[in-house]
């Protein structure tokens, strides 16, 4: 009864929940980014094996975000995450040239799955702080998001806070409530 009023006071008041999927290589930062934005605080992590789902709440939408581990042994089972996203967030380590042909050929092979074909895709520059990471317009070239453009956000990752949270989650927002 009570999730019954919650949903009805959500349409009378605009309020949305979203699902967003957040994947990248192993050690790109996705564990750190998403506390960041929950608790707004740094936070020590270790290697995500399996995942975190945490609610991040921005004005009237609910984030419901799946942090999904990146080592190459559970990438396979990404796919399992895949239905009922509405946006993926694809993290990327700014500083890792040695592994971003590898991260550009996951984030293709995403995208290029049905269940994932109606999802807003948000690259995140991750680690731009530490000195000869790449540009985000190097990240985009060696990406190719060219290729995905009608599906592409694409922001700047640097420091992770609610004001910066905020300033891009509305063009996120907006970009999903299109489709």
């Amino acid at each position: 009864m009570g999730n019954q009023i919650s949903k009805m006071m959500g349409k009378i008041f605009g309020s949305r929940e979203m699902r967003l999927l957040m994947l990248g290589l192993d050690a790109a930062g996705k564990t750190t980014i998403l506390y960041k934005l929950k608790l707004n605080q740094d936070v020590t992590t270790i290697p995500t094996v399996g995942f975190n789902v945490e609610t991040v709440t921005y004005k009237n939408v609910k984030f419901n975000v799946w942090d999904v581990g990146g080592q190459d042994k559970i990438r396979p089972l990404w796919r399992h995450y895949f239905s009922g996203t509405q946006g993926l967030i694809f993290v990327i380590d700014s500083n890792d040239r040695a592994r971003i042909d590898e991260a550009r050929q996951e984030l293709h092979r995403i995208i290029l799955d049905r269940e994932m074909k109606e999802a807003l895709l948000l690259v995140f520059a991750n680690k731009q702080d530490i000195p000869g990471s790449m540009t985000p317009t190097e990240v985009t070239e060696k990406l190719r998001l060219a290729q995905l453009k009608e599906r592409t956000c694409r922001l700047r990752g640097q420091m992770v806070d609610e004001e910066y949270f905020k300033a891009n989650a509305t063009r996120f927002v907006r970009g999903i409530a299109k489709r």
